[in-house]
């Protein structure tokens, strides 16, 4: 039982991270200015893509099903209605970490700048590794890449579990929010950890070690990228709490509460 309720606090805690990293880019014009303008970039990319998807998903549906050519009217709308909902959560689940790796790319001096002032705010980055954006953009562009794969290799058995009715509709969604709001975590605290000169090993070990917590920021970042255009917020807001997760997962002061020994994680 304690070890239920230690995991339940950790994860609230990180629902309280992602609120907090709300609360401070609303509360700055500057930094609403500067992180919206990756955001919206991206956001045009991919309206594109998924008015493209939606207009043809029966059709793609009906191509992935070949094989329920010759059996029954119904057998085959059901074969192609789990299709196309599989289609769909898989779709959402790359779209959600693709954005947000892209938009983190695309904005990566933005996102840098907007990081690196919240933690000048609450006392400076220990342990920074002071180099200019340019020398950060290949390593950041090589884990962005490493994180994609990832999220298409657990793309790929979701997709497959849509197609059997029923599972494909309640299972896989709730799995696709866990694994991408996990992945998102690890993504979006990327930019406090390149400073500190951490790469993502280091960033998946670290987190592991706050796993419910990682989750608790994660999942609810996942579920509000799927709302068309909210990213243009939650993006940039969602670095804010990655920054302060980062800083939590270290033990470090995060603004609200003195910095707690048993939150850091050695090296």
């Amino acid at each position: 039982m304690g070890q239920v309720r230690s995991a339940g606090s950790e994860f609230l805690a990180g629902l309280r991270l992602l609120g907090r990293g709300f609360a401070r880019y609303g509360s700055n014009p500057k930094l609403l200015l500067l992180g919206a303008i990756p955001a919206v970039v991206t956001c045009a990319l991919f309206a594109v893509g998924w008015v493209f998807l939606i207009s043809y998903i029966d059709e793609i549906a009906s191509a992935v099903t070949w094989f329920a050519d010759d059996w029954s009217a119904g057998w085959r709308r059901l074969v192609e209605f789990g299709a196309g909902a599989g289609i769909l959560v898989v779709a959402a689940l790359i779209s959600a970490l693709t954005f947000t790796a892209i938009t983190l790319l695309i904005g990566d001096p933005f996102y840098e700048a907007i990081s690196e002032r919240i933690e000048d705010g609450l006392g400076g980055t220990p342990g920074v590794v002071d180099l200019p954006w340019y020398r950060t953009l290949w390593p950041s562009l090589v884990d962005s890449i490493r994180l994609i794969a990832l999220g298409i290799a657990l793309a790929i058995p979701l997709f497959l579990l849509g197609f059997v009715p029923v599972v494909g509709q309640t299972v896989v969604p709730v799995l696709n929010a866990i694994g991408g709001g996990w992945l998102i975590a690890v993504e979006l605290t990327g930019i406090p950890f390149n400073r500190r000169g951490l790469r993502l090993r280091d960033r998946r070990r670290i987190l592991r070690a706050h796993r419910p917590m990682a989750l608790g920021f994660g999942i609810p970042v996942f579920l509000m990228l799927l709302v068309p255009l909210a990213a243009i917020i939650v993006v940039p807001a969602a670095v804010v709490g990655g920054t302060l997760l980062t800083r939590r997962a270290f033990g470090l002061h995060i603004g609200e509460e003195p910095a707690s020994a048993p939150h850091a994680v050695t090296r």
